[in-house]
């Protein structure tokens, strides 16, 4: 029974840590340039915050992990835009009331961008919701994140100040 306890605990890390690396990937390559209409009615291109780190989270109404979220990035974009920090959040619906729906019960002060077509989620591999990007102030893709759970964003906060203090 004794070494089958530790084994059991390192095949449990071992598990644990494989699958938060299947979480997220860290790359450096340059983020693909777009522009989306925004919820403030305005055309927002990526290019226009080169020299800010710049979080983009896709999300969708009827994503469970999307909505728990969004509170939380709120949170983050408050407490870092100051330092050049800014967030993008997308929207896949091909509804956009929907979407903003979702707005209501959630209202976030970041802008919120529409891909009916998921033009731009192609573009940027979106494979998962929620999907969310990091950028550089450069306009490096630096790293991407798979889906959310509580804590992530522990994580985030790390990689966002990695992010500003270069």
């Amino acid at each position: 029974m004794k070494t089958i306890l530790p084994f059991c605990i390192y095949a449990f890390l071992g598990l644990l840590l494989s699958s938060a690396s299947l979480a997220a990937t860290i790359t450096k390559s340059p983020a693909p340039d777009f522009t989306l209409k925004s919820n403030g009615g305005n055309n927002l291109r990526l290019s226009e915050h080169r020299g800010q780190v710049v979080l983009i989270n896709f999300w969708a109404s009827w994503c469970g992990p999307c909505r728990q979220e969004m509170p939380v990035l709120d949170e983050i974009q408050k407490k870092y835009q100051k330092l050049g920090f800014t967030i993008l959040g997308v929207n896949v619906d091909k509804d956009i009331a929907a979407a903003n729906r979702i707005l209501n019960d959630i209202p976030v002060s970041f802008p919120i961008l529409y891909d009916t077509g998921n033009a731009v989620s192609e573009l940027m591999n979106v494979d998962a919701m929620p999907t969310t990007v990091l950028i550089d102030r450069n306009g490096d893709i630096r790293f991407t994140h798979r889906g959310y759970k509580p804590g992530y964003e522990k994580l985030y906060i790390q990689q966002i100040k990695t992010l500003i203090r270069e």
